[in-house]
């Protein structure tokens, strides 16, 4: 069990974030939460998942770019947090491609910003949102954390090896206790519309075509979300100077298989779109979570179909009031 502390969570009104942020206020946390509500999707969706969080307790809320560092520093000023979770970044694979300077100010300098701030205001444990995408086309299966990281095939996911970088540098210099967390391909309640299994179920529901990339042979290690949460938790009570982590589940699903389990859960045939390779795109990601294992326990216990089934449950409930996607690709690749 963790013990009480006050925490900084940034990217907490987006999808991970706010999971994380119930489970922090029903452990009787105190928290903070930067998030910038910017429109990468309806900035509505994230104002809805901070109005769930407040379900689970009161929090202190700031609107807040993490790149903007004399805002982050006043943030900090006020919290005066013990640990910090930094959940924030520009998300996505394609994406990274049209803005990769975007990318790069908000991952990379939004990050310095952040461990800097941490650095200057004694803040004792930073836990660090790192992703599958980092491990790109180059490494064996499955990937572990010793791998290679010299190939990224994406702006995002060489932004993300130089958060994890950054962060080491800040640990072996100051002794800033770090854990950075390569997820894999997260889904469940609340999860980005950008992403496939949102994404698909959306389009399966309103009849209309689903694209699908390259020749559907593409797996993804998927992972519910609450069995990433209970890493993420379990990370913030790991004693370590700098460690790094995956969270995933270890079995990866093919594309194929994907839509085959939407369609037997959803009762619906979906309509294909066959459409090129995306560049960017890995063709799999497939976790080796024994080290997470070993050093806290870490264990998922959501099986993929009984995830989609839950995932679906949400989707279809009255409380799923966000609005529906237009889809031009779906984004299955990011961790």
């Amino acid at each position: 069990m963790l013990d009480r502390m006050k925490i900084l969570v940034t990217g907490g009104a987006g999808f991970i974030g706010s999971h994380l942020c119930e489970r922090l206020l029903r452990e009787r946390h105190e928290l903070t939460v930067v998030d910038d509500l910017n429109d990468f999707y309806p900035p509505a969706a994230k104002q809805a998942n901070l109005e769930a969080v407040r379900r689970s307790g009161s929090f202190e809320f700031h609107r807040a770019d993490i790149s903007d560092e004399a805002r982050m520093v006043e943030v900090f000023r006020q919290s005066r947090p013990e640990a910090v979770v930094h959940l924030a970044a520009r998300a996505g694979v394609r994406p990274s491609l049209e803005q990769p300077i975007l990318y790069a100010r908000v991952n990379v300098l939004g990050s310095t910003i952040l461990l800097e701030a941490s650095r200057r205001f004694g803040v004792r444990k930073f836990v660090f949102a790192s992703s599958s995408s980092i491990y790109g086309n180059g490494n064996r299966l499955p990937f572990r954390e010793d791998d290679s990281l010299n190939l990224p095939v994406s702006p995002y996911a060489a932004t993300k090896i130089a958060g994890e970088k950054i962060a080491y540098t800040y640990s072996h210099l100051y002794g800033l206790q770090t854990v950075c967390l390569r997820f894999f391909t997260v889904y469940g309640p609340r999860q980005r519309p950008d992403l496939a299994i949102r994404k698909f179920a959306t389009m399966i529901d309103r009849g209309q075509p689903i694209p699908l990339f390259g020749d559907g042979s593409s797996s993804r290690d998927y992972t519910y979300i609450d069995d990433t949460i209970q890493g993420v938790v379990a990370a913030l009570a790991y004693d370590c100077s700098y460690e790094v982590f995956n969270l995933g589940r270890s079995e990866p699903i093919r594309l194929t298989d994907l839509v085959r389990t939407l369609e037997a859960a959803m009762g619906k045939k979906a309509a294909i779109q066959w459409m090129p390779d995306q560049p960017g795109d890995v063709s799999t990601t497939y976790a080796d979570i024994s080290k997470a294992r070993d050093a806290f326990r870490y264990q998922p216990r959501i099986g993929f179909r009984a995830g989609i089934d839950r995932f679906l449950s949400w989707f279809f409930s009255s409380e799923n009031t966000q609005a529906a996607v237009r889809a031009v690709g779906a984004e299955p690749a990011e961790g």
